[in-house]
């Protein structure tokens, strides 16, 4: 008896290599996934405009990012003390404007750079409803706390996301023509949005995806937001908020997308690095025994024999006895 309806996903024409570049943009779960490919060792840049959620602010990164003009202090607002970008998530944020533009404009030079050598592009989007400054139209990737009588609130059309990434999509063809690009819809609700108009959100984003797949051959769809929506229909999937999905289900889709969108030496990689970051967890009961010698001499050939094939990929653990010094560390840390 099978107790849960499970997803099709078809077997995929493009793969992802262990050598590929990835660069990830979009709402909070695709940080989720990012994280899984950083600390497995892949070469993965998450988000340098901070987390977005609506297409059109998407968009707008990718944009910039294909045209990297830095970010002057005529780009930020002060409110409250704090200095803030209507174009970036709130981590960005400082009380310090020089700071806020040093942090803006390095993950800037670097998402551009990631983004013309990336061989996968992964975005993620998580509602149509848009947020646009009453005074100046302009349509904001954060609020930022302000007041809400300073903002517009409306829905994108399915139209106007297919019109913003079609020709998108197209420029990014002619500057990396190698890149792949992997869309999904985030399967967390928009809950303050309301059930309803969440559900008309999804939709239209769902809608819209279809649309730029069926006019553009390097789309690739992966349904997260089915698979949690559908085969995980359970509220033991969920965080406390009843909104975000738990470690489970996190663990549950990571599995689905390497199984279905790494090639297969992608994925006796990835099993080989899992191994090894479970033994570089390991803290010896009796350091410096001959048990202890043979494991460190055995995971430090583990270690060898995957950099001879992968150079890219650096660990950082105890050798006898002492850290090493290398700072690049699985899991990587966040570019």
């Amino acid at each position: 008896m099978t107790f849960r309806t499970e997803i099709f996903i078809p077997k995929q024409e493009e793969t992802i290599a262990y050598e590929d570049q990835l660069l990830l943009v979009g709402s909070c779960f695709v940080e989720n996934m990012g994280k899984k490919f950083q600390e497995t060792g892949f070469q993965a840049t998450i988000n340098p405009f901070g987390t977005l959620y609506n297409p059109h602010s998407l968009a707008q990164a990718i944009e910039r990012l294909l045209n990297p003009i830095p970010f002057q202090p005529t780009d930020l607002f002060l409110h409250e003390g704090v200095w803030h970008s209507f174009a970036h998530h709130s981590r960005f944020s400082h009380i310090s404007q020089e700071e806020t533009l040093r942090n803006i404009n390095e993950e800037l030079a670097l998402g551009a750079e990631r983004l013309r050598s990336a061989r996968w592009l992964m975005i993620t989007l998580g509602t149509a409803w848009v947020y646009r400054l009453a005074d100046s139209g302009v349509v904001v990737a954060n609020c930022h706390k302000l007041p809400e009588k300073r903002f517009i609130r409306e829905r994108m059309s399915e139209d106007e996301i297919v019109q913003l990434f079609a020709p998108l999509i197209e420029r990014l063809h002619v500057i990396n023509p190698a890149l792949q690009l992997l869309m999904t819809v985030s399967p967390i609700r928009h809950w303050k949005d309301g059930a309803h108009e969440n559900q008309l959100s999804k939709a239209t984003l769902l809608l819209a995806i279809e649309r730029i797949q069926q006019q553009c051959s390097l789309v690739h769809y992966f349904p997260a937001y089915e698979l949690l929506m559908d085969e995980l229909r359970d509220y033991r999937f969920y965080a406390e908020d009843m909104i975000h999905p738990n470690a489970t289900t996190i663990e549950f889709i990571w599995e689905k997308l390497t199984l279905h969108y790494l090639n297969r030496e992608a994925q006796q990689t990835l099993k080989e690095v899992e191994q090894l970051n479970k033994a570089l967890q390991h803290r010896s009961l009796h350091p410096n025994s001959e048990a202890d010698r043979k494991f460190q001499h055995q995971t430090a050939q583990r270690i060898a024999n995957l950099q001879k094939r992968y150079q890219f990929l650096h660990f950082n653990w105890p050798i006898n006895g002492e850290a090493s010094n290398d700072e690049n560390q699985l899991p990587q840390k966040k570019r």
